[in-house]
């Protein structure tokens, strides 16, 4: 593997930044994280460089090759690093997925449908937006928001205040509710060579703004459906010289696909694929910012889900006693609302994955 690039730096130490780690060690990959404690999930699966003692220096001299696990890196600090080394996906991926209006204003240039909206930066721009887009409608922080926060559904007039000061008073989108059937995902990965490869579309069910539990492949998804994502994705992929795993959310409507928004990086729908597909999601990034081939990202089963462990882990023992199910954990202290690992459940019919859920009913909400 000497043509290759071996050393990956990684921005950040979070579950990603571990997933990634544990996905690349067979591939006889070294990591080094830039983070803020030791005991984040990644801490000890590699080098760690404290963001806090400026160590950057530090992980560039190490790299070969540096990524990110989080939408929110400062693009400046990634085109600083990327003078030096090379970074994936670079800081066009990231200046585009990390604010709303910029993500939106790329779906407009290239044709993709999203949801109706409107940019605003103060209360009276919003009051004008609610006219334009009508009610009800969403109000969105542009960035940092993540896991349901930064938004504020809007109801009626009445609610206008009130959601401008619940989001901070910052410049924020409106967006028009869109009606949709369900909520779906798509990962890409496209490589130097410009090798794209493409995972199913897979249904995800979320319970105040977090995401409880996706279901790979979606069922009842058409060829015309999974060609109709490929193709928003892939024109992305090619608009933003994308390297990496770029993550597509969308909603399924009568009308066809609308996109939420997208995620320069693996994601927490794409979990399932560790044990789910052929070449698991981490695995791919890996492959394409080190130059390596990218692998299939076929199903191994029919059906499989994935579970996100949500606030409390409750009884492991539960999932641990059972077949088929694999169980994934963060290294992280319980805490409302905190994601502290997932359960991936596979299966070769509906009727068996339906039992298995059962089963496992206490993490659901």
């Amino acid at each position: 593997m000497t043509e290759h690039k071996r050393k990956i730096g990684i921005l950040g130490a979070g579950q990603l930044g571990r997933m990634l780690a544990l996905a690349g060690y067979p591939l006889d990959l070294q990591f080094g994280f830039y983070g803020s404690a030791l005991d984040e999930p990644a801490g000890r699966l590699g080098r760690f460089y404290p963001n806090h003692e400026n160590q950057l220096d530090p992980l560039i001299e190490f790299a070969d090759v540096i990524t990110y696990e989080s939408e929110n890196t400062s693009v400046e600090q990634v085109e600083q690093i990327s003078q030096i080394k090379p970074v994936y996906p670079s800081a066009t991926s990231l200046y585009y997925s990390q604010d709303r209006g910029r993500e939106k204003e790329l779906f407009d240039r290239l044709n993709i449908p999203c949801a109706p909206y409107q940019l605003v930066a103060n209360s009276t721009e919003l009051t004008q937006a609610v006219e334009k887009i009508g009610l009800p409608a969403i109000l969105k922080t542009t960035t940092e928001g993540y896991d349901g926060k930064g938004q504020f559904v809007i109801k009626s007039p009445q609610d206008i205040n009130q959601a401008w000061l619940s989001i901070g008073q910052r410049p924020a989108v409106l967006e028009a509710l869109v009606r949709f059937k369900r909520e779906l995902s798509m990962i890409a990965v496209r490589n130097a060579a410009n090798q794209h490869v493409y995972y199913p579309l897979v249904e995800n069910r979320h319970h105040q703004g977090i995401l409880r539990l996706t279901l790979a492949p979606a069922q009842a998804v058409t060829e015309t459906l999974q060609r109709q994502a490929e193709s928003y994705m892939q024109a992305l992929l090619d608009e933003m010289n994308h390297i990496g795993a770029l993550t597509l959310e969308l909603f399924e409507t009568e009308q066809g696909l609308v996109v939420n928004e997208m995620a320069p990086r693996v994601h927490n729908s794409g979990h399932w694929s560790i044990e789910g597909a052929q070449t698991s999601q981490f695995e791919n990034h890996l492959r394409a910012i080190t130059g390596l081939p990218l692998g299939s990202t076929s199903p191994r089963q029919s059906h499989a889900a994935m579970i996100n462990i949500i606030g409390e882990l409750g009884n492991i023992d539960l999932p641990l006693n059972l077949n088929n199910v694999y169980v994934h954990l963060y290294d992280k202290q319980e805490r409302a609302g905190r994601k502290l690992g997932h359960i991936t459940l596979l299966a070769d019919s509906q009727q068996a994955l339906d039992k298995q859920l059962e089963q496992l009913k206490d993490w659901l909400a």
